[in-house]
């Protein structure tokens, strides 16, 4: 390049692209780009995307509709899930230029260096399984908490899920990556990392080049415990069969990792799970649940749910709905089910109309926010750790404490990235 070019980032979806945006956002910098505000105008756009609902590809499509109108001579790369299930629909939007897939995503600054804007989009993606080969990213300069990825990749068939198709096999960094990618945040002031991966109770499968386990999550989170410099831990999310006894265990007798699960369910009823073809029943989740409660009490509990798989008739939603009424939980992620092309639960009987898909999760989301309510209730009065967060708005600023209540605060420079006792 003989001159700096900028370039302008947006993410869309999960934690794990938000890492992996942060990384290629350092990545073009290195190359000498100028990174901007996805609102100014820029050289270059990428679109990381995901492609779990719907609304995650007509967002896609409307981002790069508003480049358009404002900067039609700049480039358009989009990349993530999105661009490795649909390449070639995506290469016929008005304005993309260059389509990455899985394979390539980290290659974006060699394929910058030769793009030029011309009437047709360039595809680089493979065949999903070829893609072997696990690439490290982490978020930093972004916001207080960093997300790092120790995992990528799935080998599950859950019928309505299309990650595996858009990420591949399951793949992990080695522990002494982790830990030498830890220590590297330490050294930058981090105060807390977001362990974050597509199965993460999967992590130790894939690496060393093979697919077994030679290490397993267990053994990562120990090794976490002793490296200097790191205050907090958060787990993002891992499957109830995933999260053993004695992984609740070490959280519960751990000063670094906080008292905060976040594990999916995605329906309480077992017929409903089996058509899903999730590996747990009610039951074992309620087990892991009662554990995670008897040895701390004050443990927050995130729930992923879908509503309107087909086959979800009226009792079967309110078993779910009941189930989560009477579990301890603190909050749930309330998904609508959408029709994925690809998947088994696409060809699946029993259609739930999409307004009652729609009555369905308001109905959750009032009890999701009944829950986070009644889980900040139980804890006022007591003083907890706050990590204080960065952003600012209208003289306000938010963290959270170490159970994941959510406290705002008037803003006060010196409380930025800083762990503050709190009385709720």
């Amino acid at each position: 390049m003989d001159e700096k070019r900028s370039v302008a980032f947006h993410t869309l979806g999960c934690k794990l692209n938000f890492s992996e945006t942060s990384t290629l956002s350092r990545m073009l910098e290195n190359e000498g780009f100028e990174k901007k505000d996805f609102d100014d105008k820029a050289d270059v756009y990428v679109i990381n995307t995901c492609s779990v609902t719907d609304n995650a590809d007509k967002e896609c499509r409307q981002l790069v509709r508003r480049i358009q109108r404002k900067a039609p001579e700049s480039l358009v790369v989009i990349t993530g899930c999105y661009a490795q299930l649909k390449s070639k629909e995506i290469a016929e939007i008005e304005g993309v230029d260059l389509v990455l897939g899985a394979a390539e995503k980290f290659n974006i600054a060699q394929h910058l260096k030769e793009l030029t804007k011309n009437d047709s989009a360039k595809i680089c993606s493979c065949d999903i399984s070829e893609v072997s080969g696990f690439n490290s990213s982490f978020s930093i300069n972004d916001r207080t908490r960093t997300f790092l990825k120790v995992q990528d990749g799935c080998d599950y068939n859950c019928s309505f899920c299309t990650i595996p198709l858009a990420r591949g096999k399951s793949r992990s960094d080695t522990i002494t990556n982790v830990v030498n990618n830890v220590e590297q945040l330490a050294s930058t002031g981090v105060k807390e990392i977001v362990l974050t991966g597509v199965n993460l109770g999967d992590f130790g499968k894939g690496t060393l080049g093979n697919k077994k386990h030679e290490e397993n999550f267990l053994e990562l989170v120990s090794a976490l415990e002793s490296v200097e410099g790191i205050e907090r831990y958060r787990i993002s999310s891992i499957e109830p069969n995933l999260l053993t006894n004695e992984i609740i265990e070490l959280v519960a007798n751990s000063d670094k990792f906080m008292p905060h699960f976040h594990i999916p369910l995605q329906s309480g009823s077992n017929s409903i799970l089996a058509l899903m073809r999730r590996r747990y029943k009610r039951e074992l989740y309620a087990e892991r649940v009662k554990l995670i409660k008897t040895l701390m009490p004050h443990c927050a509990i995130g729930v992923d749910v879908i509503v309107g798989f087909p086959g979800e008739t009226e009792a079967h939603f309110n078993e779910t709905f009941q189930f989560l009424h009477d579990l301890d939980i603190s909050y749930l992620h309330v998904f609508t089910y959408s029709e994925r092309p690809n998947t088994l639960a696409v060809e699946m009987k029993g259609v739930v109309p999409v307004n009652i898909r729609h009555e369905r999760n308001k109905k959750l989301r009032n009890l999701s926010f009944m829950k986070m309510s009644e889980h900040t209730r139980r804890h006022i009065g007591e003083t907890r750790k706050v990590l204080f967060e960065a952003n600012q708005k209208s003289g306000m600023m938010e963290g959270y404490t170490d159970n994941y209540i959510k406290i705002n605060a008037p803003y006060k420079t010196e409380w930025v990235n800083e762990i503050v006792d709190w009385t709720i």
